[in-house]
């Protein structure tokens, strides 16, 4: 039976990103005969400190841990069939694991779902930024014999320095993602969800003046789920904060009657995969996708959701939901069948399968 070592930063049910680029699949690939090791560096208890505030000196026993921790993984690669790299092997902007593994002989596969030549660094970690290299993903797309880009502007940029690249996106397992009827709330309101990790939530704070206009407008007709690792504060707005599960997250998604997924239109955000959109999607909920990047694909204006930019298109958008359920579930079942047909387990993991066969039986590596 082939093996997979999975190198990635987190353990297993921690990263969106692992999640539902690796973990999900993994199910089926066992049981088409291809085994797997996960190789992540931050535990539990080092996550806590290192995605904090200051605990500068902490943080660096965390980077010597995880150093030595990558190091005996790495040492291992040879006793693996094929090896995949989530986004980076180190969290600096040393490309030593990635080379060591690309020397190894063992074909490579380098995938990554955002921009990440772009420096993008936690609040937390900000005096440590100057730890990173954003040429570094370049370096890394270069080593692999195969890129996997979770969109078409990933693989545009990685295609520039790989000639062997795939566009797989983002997607939902609908087998686990099932919309089911929800009872009415008992006070009637209307409820505009959104998900996601405390990174992101900053892209919804810088919403919030949009979100006290359309409160201001209809009042006690809506309230706000926010489910995430951390409490959105906005006092003066009716809030449901919910922490983040993947035990209850579905059950979750399905109180809300909107998603929404707003994103400022920068590089970063144009390298996003449109997950959280995808999600509501698959829930077969109505949405609001920021008119930026992937989502302009996932989402057909009127079809299966809505676009907007700009706090006048938001709040045109959003009027429009809260006033008709009609709308939203016709939008909603819309929405299901295109996660269904494009963006789902189901659709790609066999293409998984293939490229696996396909590095496999490839003349090997001097």
């Amino acid at each position: 039976m082939p093996r997979i070592l999975f190198v990635a930063a987190h353990r297993p049910d921690r990263s969106p990103s692992q999640r539902y680029r690796f973990e999900q699949f993994a199910g089926h690939w066992a049981a088409h005969g291809f085994s797997h090791e996960y190789a992540w560096l931050i535990g539990a208890e080092e996550d806590r400190v290192f995605y904090a505030t200051g605990h500068v000196l902490a943080k660096m026993g965390i980077f010597v841990r995880s150093w030595l921790r990558r190091a005996r993984q790495v040492a291992r690669v040879k006793e693996f069939d094929l090896v995949i790299v989530q986004r980076e092997a180190f969290m600096t902007g040393s490309t030593r694991f990635e080379r060591r593994l690309a020397a190894s002989g063992v074909p490579l596969i380098y995938d990554f779902d955002d921009a990440i030549w772009h420096l993008d660094v936690s609040d937390a970690n900000r005096r440590l930024r100057w730890l990173k290299d954003p040429n570094k993903t370049s370096k890394l797309i270069g080593m692999a014999d195969l890129v996997i880009a979770g969109n078409a502007h990933l693989a545009a940029y990685a295609a520039q320095y790989n000639n062997r690249v795939e566009m797989i996106p983002t997607v939902i397992d609908t087998d686990h993602y099932l919309p089911a009827p929800e009872p009415a709330r008992a006070d009637g309101k209307v409820v505009i969800g959104w998900t996601g990790s405390y990174t992101s939530l900053a892209h919804l704070r810088k919403e919030l003046p949009m979100l006290r206009a359309l409160y201001a407008q209809w009042g006690d007709r809506i309230i706000f789920r926010i489910i995430s690792d951390r409490d959105l504060e906005a006092p003066e707005l009716p809030i449901e904060n919910i922490r983040w599960n993947s035990a209850t997250e579905v059950q979750d998604l399905r109180g809300i009657d909107i998603g929404i997924m707003p994103l400022p239109d920068d590089e970063w955000s144009r390298g996003k995969c449109g997950f959280k959109g995808l999600q509501y999607m698959g829930m077969g909920k109505a949405v609001v996708l920021g008119r930026v990047g992937v989502n302009t694909t996932i989402v057909q204006e009127g079809v299966n959701g809505l676009l907007a930019s700009g706090q006048e298109e938001w709040l045109e958008a959003l009027g429009r939901l809260i006033n008709s359920s009609d709308l939203r579930t016709r939008l909603g079942i819309a929405a299901r069948r295109t996660v269904e047909e494009g963006y789902s387990v189901r659709a790609w993991r066999d293409r998984y399968l293939q490229l696996f066969q396909t590095l496999l039986s490839a003349p090997k590596k001097p």
